[in-house]
């Protein structure tokens, strides 16, 4: 099948793509890499007035790094980051998760701000990122606001973006020597949408220490404080929590939930075996 028929804008600035996308009586939509909106569109699963295609707009593909962070541009690709033409202030998470999405097709056109926006609880970054600690630096009619990760996605392609705003950059903290990284995913095949992810971030030297699941079907669920969760000196994983933590957000099929216990127990172990 083909789309229906739309309107398309190609603007050179964020200012006139949020002037574009604040019209009450047109359905717009945003388009970057069209990795997943494409699709959507062809299959006629989502129709709209008119399409914003922000990948003119110069600033939303650069990358800004300080002591503190990196600020990457919305419509930076999956294989700008897996190619080291961004830098990794996560001592490879970055560049290791940005290599293993879909296939090199996808990453080369794929944005990570338009997978961010997309919200699918089964897109890599969404789990890898709230592990991370990372946020969603977003502009719009209002002026400028920022959002962790976990707060951002509300739901299956669900986010808090309001009329005419846009995710601008993704900002990732920078992590110390001492921190170590495990990032787990279950999939029928190489290449596919996980069915299950775990993601596990400890970072002695900043005091932090955080574990996610992703793939739920919903949003990730997040635990700022994964000692509750993982034995800090053994990192082993109290599964019943997790179960539990996964039970009380819908996923009550016992082997759904050992599935995704399995994947948060090998992040675990790739975090603590570093």
């Amino acid at each position: 099948m083909k789309s229906a028929q739309f309107e398309y804008r190609r603007p050179t600035d964020v200012g006139s793509a949020i002037v574009l996308a604040a019209c009450d009586d047109l359905a717009t939509k945003f388009i970057a890499g069209g990795q997943s909106l494409g699709p959507m569109l062809n299959l006629r699963l989502a129709k709209f007035d008119l399409l914003i295609d922000l990948t003119g707009i110069a600033e939303l593909k650069q990358f800004t790094e300080t002591p503190e962070t990196l600020r990457i541009g919305a419509c930076v690709t999956h294989a700008d980051i897996e190619d080291g033409r961004v830098p990794d202030v996560t001592g490879g998470a970055l560049r290791s998760l940005a290599s293993d999405i879909a296939y090199r097709a996808v990453r080369n056109r794929g944005t990570i701000g338009g997978s961010v926006s997309h919200a699918d609880p089964a897109a890599d970054w969404i789990t890898a990122l709230a592990a991370l600690g990372g946020s969603v630096l977003i502009r719009g009619p209002r002026g400028h606001r920022s959002s962790p990760i976990e707060d951002f996605v509300t739901g299956v392609f669900e986010n808090t973006l309001a009329l005419g705003e846009l995710v601008e950059a993704i900002e990732v903290p920078r992590l110390s020597d001492r921190a170590s990284w495990g990032f787990y995913k279950i999939c029928r095949k190489a290449g596919d949408f996980p069915h299950a992810m775990g993601a596990v971030l400890q970072d002695p030297a900043r005091g932090v220490f955080r574990a996610v699941i992703g793939a739920t079907g919903s949003k990730p669920i997040v635990w700022a404080d994964a000692g509750i969760l993982i034995d800090a000196r053994a990192g082993e994983l109290d599964r019943q929590a997790a179960q539990e933590a996964l039970a009380a957000q819908g996923v009550r099929d016992p082997i759904r939930q050992q599935i995704h216990v399995a994947a948060l127990r090998r992040a675990a172990a790739q975090a603590f075996a570093s």
